[in-house]
């Protein structure tokens, strides 16, 4: 026969077993459910040859905001090895007042070389941006009143009434654009 005092030892060491066990299952649910990225969207960061002509051919020609600026300092840029020493600032702009609208962020970098942009083919990396626009024909009017003109006529997607539109900013960086006509 077994002693009272084992028998309950023995379910006070059941019972915390499973306590502990449906603990470690609600930290398991509750971790699952935890998104693994705080953002939906992605940050694009561009090095251009002139801040202000990016600058004005974002803001005015395709209808970006410029949200502010930031300097990262040359201990910075080399410690987290985004340059090899140079400083820089860093501007940001975006299409909507949301949290989480995409940043689009430009900087000049003292020495950085351009890439062939003829053609996506040209070279290897992040080639090109695309901006969802409402109305595409007046987004290609307001660019042709400041100047740019896009590299072909807008091209009909599919049977609908979306429509397609290559441009280019001042580095040659091609920027697709679509919408409806």
């Amino acid at each position: 026969m077994i002693p009272i005092r084992t028998k309950y030892k023995v379910c006070v060491l059941l019972v915390a077993w499973a306590v502990a066990g449906v603990l470690m299952i609600q930290i398991a649910r509750s971790d699952a459910g935890k998104p693994e990225f705080s953002r939906t969207t992605i940050d694009i960061g561009v090095v251009v040859s002139d801040v202000e002509k990016a600058a004005k051919f974002y803001t005015q020609a395709l209808g970006f905001t410029e949200t502010g600026s930031f300097d990262v300092a040359a201990q910075m840029a080399c410690d987290t090895d985004l340059t090899d020493s140079k400083p820089f600032k860093v501007r940001t702009f975006t299409l909507s007042k949301e949290p989480t609208a995409t940043n689009l962020k430009i900087m000049q970098i003292a020495g950085a070389k351009a890439v062939d942009n003829q053609y996506l083919s040209s070279s290897l990396g992040f080639r090109y941006l695309t901006v969802f626009v409402g109305d595409l024909g007046k987004t290609v009017e307001r660019l042709k009143q400041n100047g740019i003109t896009p590299v072909k006529a807008p091209y009909r997607l599919g049977s609908g009434n979306s429509h397609l539109a290559l441009v280019k900013d001042p580095d040659g960086n091609i920027i697709e654009l679509i919408g409806p006509m």
